[in-house]
């Protein structure tokens, strides 16, 4: 089965270029483009896609109240529409033409799935599609590391010892490799493991901190002065 889509993006030859380019791959399908938050949640509802490529700032509603709405989160604001509908397999992937951007941390804190700036390569764009449908976070680029850190660095928040000392030795190790960046195969040449034990390793983290995916796993290290 191909991966589907959903493009979201108020400027409709972005929006027309990006669905065109994601159509032409043989294990991708776009089934719809959306022009601002309130008709990608609307859109989402009907077709239920795997993945969303959200424009962050578009006009109406932006990318992250639609992230939130989509993602089951709140956070974004006060409004929801109504929940039934909305594809709860959905995943989020922002794209944004800031390199740091506090919209940006805050849709990883809702639970989107990484983002990707908008002059990225074609090449990468598709990979980074493939990477999320897939359930990986698209966290390794340095740049996204950054925007943590310095996003995190100007919040004060309290840590979650009791959570953290739920984890496991080895569970920290595997949660500070994935605030990396790493993926599950770079964590399991660093730990001489199998890569399938790391995946245990990771979902075990996820679930002793009630966390939707690795994307979120990244912002609980730093926020909690794991890294």
């Amino acid at each position: 089965m191909p991966i589907t889509l959903v493009v979201a993006d108020d400027q409709a030859m972005v929006r027309q270029g990006f669905s065109a380019l994601l159509a032409a791959q043989p294990d991708l399908s776009v089934l719809g483009e959306a022009a601002d938050g309130i008709e990608a949640v609307e859109l989402c509802r009907r077709v239920h896609p795997d993945v969303v490529l959200m424009d962050v700032r578009m006009p109406r509603r932006d990318g992250l109240w639609a992230a939130a709405q989509i993602l089951g989160a709140r956070g974004a604001d006060e409004v929801q529409l109504p929940a039934d509908g909305v594809a709860g397999r959905t995943k989020v992937l922002m794209l944004t033409t800031f390199d740091i951007d506090d919209y940006v941390y805050e849709a990883l804190r809702i639970g989107a799935s990484g983002f990707l700036l908008k002059d990225a390569p074609a090449d990468e764009l598709v990979r980074a599609v493939r990477v999320v449908a897939a359930g990986e976070a698209l966290l390794a680029p340095s740049i996204t590391r950054r925007l943590i850190r310095e996003v995190t660095g100007r919040r004060t928040r309290p840590r979650s010892d009791r959570a953290i000392e739920a984890l496991t030795p080895r569970e920290r190790e595997v949660l500070d490799l994935v605030a990396d960046g790493k993926s599950n195969q770079e964590i399991a040449t660093d730990l001489f493991v199998a890569e399938q034990t790391v995946k245990t390793h990771v979902s075990s983290v996820l679930t002793k901190l009630s966390l939707r995916d690795r994307a979120q796993a990244v912002v609980f290290a730093y926020e909690n002065g794991l890294k």
